[in-house]
């Protein structure tokens, strides 16, 4: 069993908190991925869990076993980093071999393990190449097997495919995914990258700041994001937020600097307390927003501002007012490609009332 466990972990460099009380538990054989901006605090976690940092704080355990004072060769893990680090003098067969080697395991024990991984990562052609005869996708397939090699119970990975191109980050990541699976191991790993986070995890924790901001499955952090950070981050483009008002009197949100109300159904309304009542946060997907260019039942007319194609969808933003300092006040809205607008055309709107969000404006959480 590899479940790990992080208990109120805490990391600092000198004033800066890089781990701030982070509480967290990982289910045997799951790919968990952290996922945060840069300086949140993800790679320091995974570093820690290594035995690569040592927390002031907390406690690590990684199965039943507290490791808090072991070294990273006694914890049994697997660490692939962002820089391959390959040998740049021995060739693949050596490069992956070499755990085996230093752990003085039989030759022909060795020649079976590279030859399965190598066969597992579709490199068995390659094992005579030296490191700079390879391409970057050949690369992290050999820092991958030389981790494999010794069969250890967790895998951390931080930012393994930052290096690689498009295409193959594509094609990587299904990879990863189906050797995760094949191997029956748990995977801890770090990226910024919220696609390679949705499509390669069972679950995602979410940080910022050195905060676990949210930990839950792909679908739970995108749809029901529990505070204004989640909602911000997850999605391309992210979720609207605009400030607004409860109206009580008509059982509306009002957004600022807008004249725009929204009727809200009683689902939303019995979660709104008086005392926050006028400083509230209004959210909604682009998805989650249906345009029409003739009239419909809806009260929401606005202008198109600005069309932007990108093939597959066009990204609409809606004009709906203007701030005291003369900034846009914007809806974003994801439509489908035919649909072809013009700024300053009108347009009427359809909000899906079951996918608004309303969040405490002061606190940033989710209502």
């Amino acid at each position: 069993m590899a479940e790990i466990q992080l208990r109120n972990l805490t990391k600092r460099f000198e004033d800066v908190i890089a781990i701030n009380n982070v509480s967290l538990e990982t289910q045997d054989q799951e790919f968990l991925v952290m996922l945060g901006p840069s300086g949140c605090g993800k790679t320091t976690t995974l570093r820690s869990i290594a035995g690569l940092e040592h927390p002031q704080e907390g406690d690590i355990f990684i199965g039943e076993k507290r490791v808090n004072g072991l070294s990273p060769a006694d914890r049994d893990i697997a660490f692939v980093f962002q820089f391959y680090a390959l040998y740049p003098h021995l060739t693949v067969y050596d490069n992956i071999a070499f755990p085996l080697k230093a752990a003085k395991v039989a030759k022909s024990d060795v020649e079976e393990r590279v030859s399965s991984v190598a066969q597992m990562l579709r490199i068995e052609h390659i094992l005579d190449r030296k490191p700079s005869l390879l391409s970057g996708g050949e690369m992290q397939r050999v820092a991958i097997g030389r981790s494999m090699i010794r069969r250890p119970t967790v895998f951390l990975m931080d930012e393994p495919m930052s290096n690689l191109d498009a295409k193959l980050r594509v094609e990587m990541r299904s990879e990863l995914k189906r050797l995760q699976q094949q191997l029956g191991t748990t995977a801890i790993y770090v990226t910024h990258d919220q696609v390679e986070a949705m499509s390669m995890a069972d679950r995602i924790a979410i940080m910022d700041h050195g905060q676990l901001k949210q930990i839950g499955t792909p679908e739970a952090v995108y749809n029901q994001p529990e505070n204004l950070f989640v909602a911000g981050f997850m999605g391309n483009p992210s979720m609207n937020l605009l400030p607004c008002r409860f109206d009580s009197a008509e059982q509306q949100l009002r957004l600022e600097h807008t004249e725009v109300a929204i009727k809200l159904e009683n689902q939303h309304i019995d979660l709104i307390r008086p005392e926050i009542s006028d400083q509230l946060v209004f959210g909604i997907r682009p998805e989650r927003v249906h345009l029409s260019t003739t009239p419909t039942t809806s009260n929401l007319q606005a202008k198109v501002h600005l069309v932007e194609p990108l093939g597959s969808a066009n990204i609409v933003d809606i004009l709906l007012g203007r701030d005291p300092v003369g900034e846009f006040v914007l809806l974003r809205i994801r439509t489908h490609p035919t649909l072809m607008l013009d700024p300053g055309q009108v347009v009427w709107l359809h909000l899906e009332q079951q996918h608004i969000h309303i969040f405490d404006r002061a606190t940033g959480e989710a209502l």
